[in-house]
């Protein structure tokens, strides 16, 4: 704080204006001034007998001294397919160590990385194939029920009488060469062996591409969003967003070269491929990965085996791993901290998650795709009330301010706006899509988040809900978030969100979907009424309520609050109304 706001505190209330909803943090370290290949080589030239990596299933432990090396490989076969600096290279994959190599081989030769969902199915699949404009694609043959081979031909029959490297698809008229992440031969597909033979060997390394001409600013990875407010748009993130927010981030959980961090949350997402894999990197550390997707008790056995130190993951993953019938067995003593995001932590499990996880040092993230993800954190010695009812401070090098969502104006901290973010983190925009790109980033170069939250006098920044889930009823602004926090006050809920329905006198009214605990009986909607009179506005009362046994959720454990909205509309037998007959009339919604 500076000293003119010292001396101000030190003033009679009625004597200060209140502070805007406006934070930055300078740090002592720069930001990083070099590409992702950059970082690597310095890593694995330094310390190349060092463990990097080890896949618990796949059976297999790396050096970075020989990840270095199967990296290059990766890359000049990469290179010798025709993939050059700006092309895109799609992987459709669970986690495995073929998805590390794919990251660092591709950044290596310039290639843009195209993350795609594995719960994705053929209709999502081929809008991101089509929509990114991949020239090749790498994908694992199945994994339990998905047969992602099966699911490629069906919207790529042509593949299935091309050679290797030859497909020629009128639907995605870019694609050329798939990359089979297996052993199996399958038509129009390299195996994985064959696409490393296609690489120079050792003899043949000065044909190898020049990873000099690479720069911090080039696109280096499309995201696309998770899609809980509606069909996925393509991030555009460059090596200096990611980078710089994994180094800024471990340098905040205090991460090293002994720590070995456990990941659990998937590669395909940014908590995976940034908070994970470049945090490891930067950190020279070891990463682990316990199971190709998340299981709570591969979760628990990887720590153990591997004496892990940090443990990623969303609340809902460390709920699982809590309370599965042989937590007990698991000696999970060599955890000290990790991260913890998509979601606020009820108390009771950050508690559990301290004393008997022993992540004392756990720390609370906040962010989005948009801004590579990190926004805020708290501090690994942050007081636990500060760790659940808040998602820390601004991070490093970048700026947060509170804006009201009607005139723009920045707010005075402890009053609720539009969280917006400017930094160094800020993507580059939404792939092929300068609209989208200009209702997010407005002409100032602040991101507009969609999130509703209040910065605190101290510059704790506490997330209330989002814009887009805003709900007006006759004109009143209602906030399921409010509504949300006192229902799962009441005993018998074990979670609850709020959405709006339709309705054609008041535009909109609350639905509120309870998940009851085991062996409680639903309440009526008159009991529910009963227990929220004289306790929340009345206005806040839900006037539908809905028992359910599960919520629509994304795959790293974020509700899709629109398909629950559909759901209840469609339950209750209420039609659509336009945004209009709604009376959403301000930025950003719906």
């Amino acid at each position: 704080m500076s000293h003119i706001q010292d001396h101000l505190h030190g003033l009679p209330a009625h004597f200060r204006e209140p502070l805007p909803s406006y934070a930055h943090c300078p740090h002592e370290k720069p930001l990083l001034g070099e590409t992702i290949p950059q970082c690597f080589q310095r890593i694995a030239t330094a310390t190349p007998e060092k463990e990097a990596l080890v896949s618990i299933k796949q059976n297999r432990r790396f050096s970075y001294g020989e990840l270095d090396r199967i990296v290059d490989q990766a890359a000049g076969s990469f290179y010798r397919l025709g993939i050059r600096k700006g092309d895109r290279v799609a992987i459709w994959s669970t986690n495995n160590y073929e998805w590390w190599v794919t990251q660092f081989a591709t950044a290596k030769i310039g290639a843009i990385l195209v993350n795609i969902n594995p719960a994705y199915r053929t209709h999502e699949l081929e809008y991101v194939l089509k929509e990114s404009r991949a020239k090749a694609l790498c994908l694992i043959e199945s994994f339990k029920a998905s047969n992602y081979v099966e699911m490629f031909y069906q919207i790529c029959p042509e593949a299935r009488q091309a050679e290797p490297g030859q497909i020629d698809s009128w639907r995605f008229p870019h694609l050329k060469d798939v990359i089979m992440i297996g052993k199996e031969r399958h038509p129009g597909m390299f195996t994985r062996r064959e696409f490393m033979e296609i690489g120079p060997q050792e003899s043949d390394r000065a044909s190898d591409p020049d990873d000099g001409a690479l720069d911090i600013d080039d696109v280096i990875n499309i995201q696309y969003t998770s899609g809980t407010t509606g069909f996925p748009k393509g991030v555009l993130l460059t090596h200096h967003n990611i980078l710089n927010n994994a180094y800024f981030t471990a340098l905040e959980m205090g991460m090293g070269p002994e720590d070995r961090l456990c990941v659990p949350v998937p590669f395909y997402h940014c908590f995976g491929m940034v908070l994970s894999n470049l945090v490891t990197l930067v950190s020279g550390a070891t990463l682990v990965i316990p199971a190709p997707l998340f299981d709570p008790e591969a979760t628990l056995a990887a720590v153990q085996q591997e004496r892990c130190t940090i443990l990623h993951g969303v609340p809902t993953m460390f709920i699982a791993e809590l309370e599965h019938p042989s937590f007990k067995n698991y000696d999970l003593s060599s955890l000290r901290g990790g991260i913890m995001a998509g979601a606020l932590c009820p108390i009771d499990t950050m508690r559990k998650v301290n004393a008997l996880m022993h992540m004392e040092q756990v720390v609370i993230g906040y962010g989005q795709t948009e801004c590579s993800p990190i926004a805020t954190l708290t501090r690994p010695d942050a007081a636990l009330e500060k760790r659940v009812s808040t998602v820390g401070t601004v991070a490093p090098h970048e700026e947060l301010k509170v804006v009201d969502p009607a005139t723009g104006r920045t707010v005075p901290r402890g009053r609720q706006g539009e969280i917006c973010l400017r930094g160094y983190h800020v993507m580059r925009g939404y792939d092929n899509n300068p609209e989208a790109t200009a209702d997010a980033i407005d002409p100032q170069g602040w991101l507009h988040s969609g999130d509703l939250g209040v910065m605190e006098e101290d510059g704790y920044v506490k997330i209330t809900g989002r814009l887009k889930e805003m709900v007006i009823r006759g004109g009143e602004n209602l906030f399921p978030r409010e509504v949300e926090e006192f229902l799962r006050g009441i005993a018998s809920v074990y979670d609850v969100y709020v959405v709006g329905v339709p309705d054609k006198k008041y535009g909109e009214e609350l639905l509120a979907c309870i998940k009851l605990k085991p062996g409680v009986p639903a309440p009526t909607e008159a009991e529910w009424r009963e227990m929220c009179k004289g306790k929340i506005a009345h206005v806040k009362i839900p006037r539908y309520w809905l028992t359910v046994d599960e919520f629509p959720m994304t795959v790293t454990g974020k509700i899709q609050k629109f398909k629950l909205a559909e759901w209840g509309a469609n339950q209750l037998g209420l039609g659509a109304l336009s945004a209009t007959e709604r009376g959403h009339n301000l930025p950003y919604a719906e």
